[in-house]
């Protein structure tokens, strides 16, 4: 291969840094990817696998403040904060409170849209060619509401989709059990969103991804960078317990972990971990055939290979304390309420780790210090979705191209204070 830009570095083996490194593999780079774990074992395992270019909307929403406490003190509840993890997370909770006006989600929705629209074409031509195609599933997006009055108390997100190319029809009493016997007839309204799709197996996809790269010369090295070594003109050097690696061009793509790597280079982020949960039912007994949003329970349900795979809700407790399980098996009871026939026998667990900035939007960005340094990280609730777009978008910035969208959303400069 014809090495037209050196060599690049990605620390991330997720599918943004497995994305950027495809992306500068075809453009004639020779790339490394580092990770203490196997391609695709961080947050791409456990997520929901949904390609969701209409999930432009954070968390965090006008009038959320009003409900926390609620959302905190409920167990089945969608959200929840280890107390003993409260104090520290307090300012930064409260940041993140304070991007929750109708203002400020009006424009983290716009920056949310430029990297999450045309996703199903990004991923297709990430994999194109390659065994990774099997796992993309062009399908509707069903939002299930009990009735048509919690449709309308959540009219301003779904106008702001709207009002971002988001095209869905409705369905209404019995309609709704015609597209998916399996729905509970408690639920009465729907929305089917067009232009959507899943992956019935995001670990399956990114190994895919990650055997074409390697198959095609790139490099994967199993370890984990406990430094970084900054010489005179920059960075120079990685340090992991099996020796250093010397650098060229760093992409720093860690997802939760990549608020040390960032302060290491000078750029300290907010940057906080929201722990995610999901269970699989390996013998459900309902076979949906699409992906469901329950709005009531705040989780979705995917058909998957290797079950119905329920996953959502947040939690705040660091990235070093244990899994709550408990947390996990509330979507056990959820499933109960949105689909009568379904069996929670058997089942597995899993909990990960999302990055969550307080203005909900991503890092894409180049270090304001050092001219080899690139950050992608920060995708939150959209890293499978917005992954393909984030690796073309870096990329392009290391090849010295102009990317085709405002950037400066996703400037990691915003946070300097």
């Amino acid at each position: 291969m014809s090495n037209h830009g050196g060599n690049v570095s990605v620390i991330g083996a997720g599918i943004v840094g497995i994305a950027t490194a495809l992306n500068l593999q075809r453009a004639g780079y020779e790339v490394t990817i580092i990770d203490k774990v196997p391609p695709g074992e961080g947050a791409t395992l456990g997520n929901a696998g949904i390609i969701a270019p209409s999930a432009i909307v954070p968390v965090m929403i006008p009038g959320i403040w009003k409900k926390t406490p609620a959302m905190l003190l409920n167990p089945m509840g969608p959200l929840s904060l280890k107390w003993s993890y409260a104090m520290g997370i307090l300012p930064w909770f409260f940041d993140y409170l304070r991007n929750s006006s109708a203002k400020k989600v009006t424009t983290i929705a716009s920056g949310l849209s430029d990297i999450l629209s045309g996703a199903i074409e990004d991923h297709q031509q990430l994999a194109r060619g390659a065994s990774a195609e099997q796992w993309i599933k062009p399908a509707p997006y069903i939002y299930v509401y009990q009735n048509e009055a919690d449709y309308h108390q959540e009219a301003f997100s779904w106008n702001l989709r709207k009002s971002h190319g988001a095209k869905f029809t409705f369905l209404k009493n019995g309609e709704i059990q015609e597209m998916d016997p399996s729905i509970s007839p408690d639920y009465k309204f729907a929305l089917v969103l067009e232009g959507h799709g899943f992956i019935p197996d995001p670990l399956g996809l990114v190994r895919s991804l990650a055997k074409d790269f390697a198959g095609k010369g790139g490099t994967i090295l199993h370890r984990e960078v406990t430094d970084i070594e900054i010489g005179a003109d920059g960075p120079e050097s990685l340090i992991t317990p099996q020796g250093s690696i010397d650098i060229e061009t760093l992409v720093i793509a860690a997802g939760a972990w990549s608020g040390k790597l960032a302060a290491r280079l000078g750029s300290p982020v907010p940057l906080e971990t929201e722990r995610g949960y999901h269970v699989v039912l390996t013998d459900p007994g309902v076979a949906p055939k699409y992906p469901i949003m329950s709005t009531k329970g705040k989780f979705v349900a995917t058909p998957m290979t290797m079950g119905l795979r329920l996953a959502g809700l947040v939690e705040f407790a660091g990235l070093q304390a244990g899994p709550n399980y408990k947390r996990a098996r509330t979507l056990l009871r959820h499933a109960k309420r949105l689909f009568p026939g379904v069996r929670t026998g058997e089942f597995t667990e899993w909990m990960g780790h999302r990055p969550a900035l307080p203005d909900s939007l991503p890092v894409i960005d180049r270090s304001p210090y050092f001219s080899n340094v690139y950050f992608a990280f920060g995708h939150q609730h959209v890293g499978i979705t917005g992954g393909p777009k984030t690796g073309r978008l870096v990329a392009e910035m290391i090849q010295g191209k102009k990317p085709n969208i405002d950037m400066k959303p996703f400037s990691i400069r915003r946070f300097k204070n």
